[in-house]
């Protein structure tokens, strides 16, 4: 039936329609403000956090680099071939990228903090059962598998936390905690060669695993913010479809419906139960970033780049054994590359936090710098050559890990943080867990320690086309976004016009 309304009611009607709309906006609007993110801190207890991820770094990713020391020992020890000890580095590596997601969905579901000591844990057990090993298998398993998934639960929820607690200074958060990675190697490489000495690589695969049992103090560190940032953007899309449903219950005036859904699919059980399990899935893991092309290309950036990231460190020891320098000469080019390392992060971190350049395009140029560096690196031969090297190849190095976090967190936002860092890891484990047999087949194969490096080099390079790759993509996703902006502002503006006319003519039909 057809009511046909009088001017006068019809005013009225249409100006209760148009305060329930706003009203509606209002409270989707709260619903919004209620489930925002608490402010990151930036300072204070921040810092705190920011020690704990540093030392987390140190423990984790500087042990895999200064383990090339244990190399040559465990080599020599077993009489294995360099594919067959490379493959200690790779499964650990690899089974820090796969476990990441795991450690992501732990946090969200249990603490960062338990998470972080349940991981020290795992690790520091892995490698105190590996130094009883009796063949290179048990090693996989203990140094490489056992130790790779502690060193997953506590690197992934104490990065995701650091991203949490900085916003304004997180280029510079990032780059000082990565800072751990390098200054550990600088100060582990020496140690571990002197105890290895002194007490056989048996004695400091022990000592190590002692040592690791600080991972569990990082964890006790980490204070979680008030509001679990991780559930922002699911408690979001939840408070606007609770809002959505409501204004569709309760805006029936007769003539003027405001519902924003089909009342069939509301009601529909099948439709609200999937709903249901799809907000507890996108609770712990966010798998929609699958379907997120800028993500997935900075991931296969990631695959590429793993690739050369872990060879160069394992096989620079080895290395420069092969070219007639002593002992700890070799384990000094390690140091070399670490106190470089320290300053590539710090400086080009603080460079990126200045914002002179978008960061994409500063990791762009770092990335394709460090794979022109590791294909000079068979040039050198001599103690000199190799120390100018390792300079190079720690500075450039440091400036491309400084701020691989910082644009991950660009691409997907920092409320998604915690699950694209999970999902990046997984899909770049296949270039980790490759990388060192690939060069330890080339190794093999050619009888020089040089090719490894030319490999890694060649990856950086390819890599740093996904990167150039993504900086287009963002170009243009901003482009279309600015011409969508305009033209909805000028359709809104054309139909605010109408309505105004529509209704000055009404106005004087009444009078």
């Amino acid at each position: 039936m057809i009511q046909i309304l009088g001017p006068g009611l019809f005013q009225s009607r249409l100006t209760e329609a148009v305060q329930i709309n706003m009203d509606s906006l209002k409270k989707v609007q709260r619903g919004r403000t209620a489930v925002a993110p608490t402010a990151a801190p930036d300072g204070g207890y921040a810092w705190f956090v920011l020690l704990s991820c540093f030392l987390v770094f140190g423990l984790t990713f500087g042990v895999i680099k200064s383990f090339g020391v244990f190399y040559v020992e465990i080599q020599q020890y077993f009489e294995t071939t360099a594919t067959g000890t490379s493959w200690i580095t790779s499964i650990a590596v690899a089974t820090i990228h796969v476990a990441a997601p795991v450690a992501s969905a732990l946090s969200a579901r249990c603490s960062h903090r338990s998470v972080v000591i349940t991981g020290g844990l795992i690790c520091s057990s892995g490698v105190m059962i590996g130094a009883y090993a009796n063949n290179v298998i048990e090693l996989y398993l203990t140094v490489g598998f056992l130790n790779g998934l502690g060193y997953a639960l506590t690197w992934t929820p104490t990065v995701t936390m650091l991203g949490l607690y900085f916003e304004r200074r997180r280029p510079l958060a990032n780059a000082l905690a990565s800072t751990g990675e390098c200054i550990f190697t600088f100060v582990l490489t020496p140690l571990f060669q002197l105890l290895i000495d002194t007490y056989t690589w048996r004695g400091a695969l022990l000592i190590l695993g002692a040592l690791q049992l600080n991972l569990c103090l990082c964890g006790m560190l980490l204070r979680p913010l008030k509001t679990p940032p991780e559930l922002t953007h699911v408690d979001e899309v939840k408070a606007e479809e609770t809002e959505e449903q409501r204004i569709c219950e309760g805006s029936d005036l007769g003539t003027v419906k405001v519902c924003l859904e089909d009342p069939e699919e509301i009601t529909d059980s099948k439709d609200s139960k999937t709903a249901e399990l799809r907000t507890r899935i996108l609770r712990y893991v966010d798998y929609t970033l699958i379907s997120n092309a800028q993500f997935m290309v900075y991931s296969m950036f990631g695959v590429f780049a793993a690739l050369g990231f872990f060879a160069p460190a394992l096989f620079l020891v080895p290395y420069a054994r092969s070219k007639g320098i002593e002992e700890y000469q070799a384990a000094a080019l390690m140091s070399i590359s670490a106190a470089l390392d320290v300053f590539g992060r710090v400086f080009f971190g603080w460079v990126a936090n200045l914002r002179l350049v978008e960061t994409v395009q500063q990791l762009t140029a770092t990335v394709i710098l460090l794979g022109s560096v590791l294909l000079l690196c068979p040039l050198a031969s001599s103690f000199s050559e190799l120390a100018a090297f390792s300079a190079a190849y720690g500075l450039v190095y440091g400036a491309a890990v400084s701020i691989h976090i910082t644009v991950l967190a660009e691409v997907v936002g920092v409320h998604r943080l915690g699950s694209a860092l999970g999902f990046f890891m997984l899909i770049r484990s296949g270039g980790g867990l490759l990388g060192p047999p690939i060069a330890g087949y080339f190794i093999d194969k050619m009888g020089n320690y040089g090719t490894g490096f030319i490999m890694a080099g060649v990856s950086l390079l390819v890599s740093a086309l996904f990167l150039l790759l993504l900086h287009q993509m963002t170009r243009r996703g901003q482009r279309s976004t600015k011409r969508n902006h305009n033209m909805q502002t000028d359709k809104m503006g054309q139909s605010l016009g109408g309505e105004v006319t529509d209704l000055s003519m009404k106005s004087k039909m009444e009078k």
